[in-house]
């Protein structure tokens, strides 16, 4: 795949109250189920995005920041994207815009990637 500036990959995911219940088992926690979609559950929404579809296989975290500004609803479709903002070839690096966003639009966190890849191509 030759990656360009712009270039965006997006996924949309409902959490359900079930998945609240299953996170609170899997964090030990069964007395507090989560009513907000937890803040790990919407960085793996861009783990994925990263390692599978942009850049995509062989892709190595640098580094991840996460602005999260309200809370993101339970029983609403999330769509999490990344978008290219600069590639450095010579350094192997690219960086990235992560977003997302809740069904009517709103900004549930932003923030940015960077993100090693052997092959980067060309500017």
């Amino acid at each position: 795949m030759t990656l360009e500036l712009g270039q965006k990959a997006e996924i949309a995911r409902t959490y359900s109250e079930q998945d609240m219940r299953d996170f609170a088992l899997l964090s030990g926690d069964l007395g507090n189920v989560p009513t907000d979609v937890p803040g790990p559950l919407v960085g793996g929404l861009f783990s994925y995005l990263l390692g599978v579809e942009l850049p995509g296989r062989g892709t190595n975290y640098l580094k991840q920041s996460l602005e999260f500004l309200v809370p993101a609803p339970v029983g609403q479709e999330l769509t999490a994207s990344v978008t290219i903002t600069r590639l450095r070839p010579e350094k192997h690096l690219v960086d990235l815009e992560t977003v997302c966003e809740a069904a009517d639009g709103t900004r549930i966190c932003q923030g940015r990637a960077l993100v090693y890849v052997e092959d980067v191509g060309k500017e």
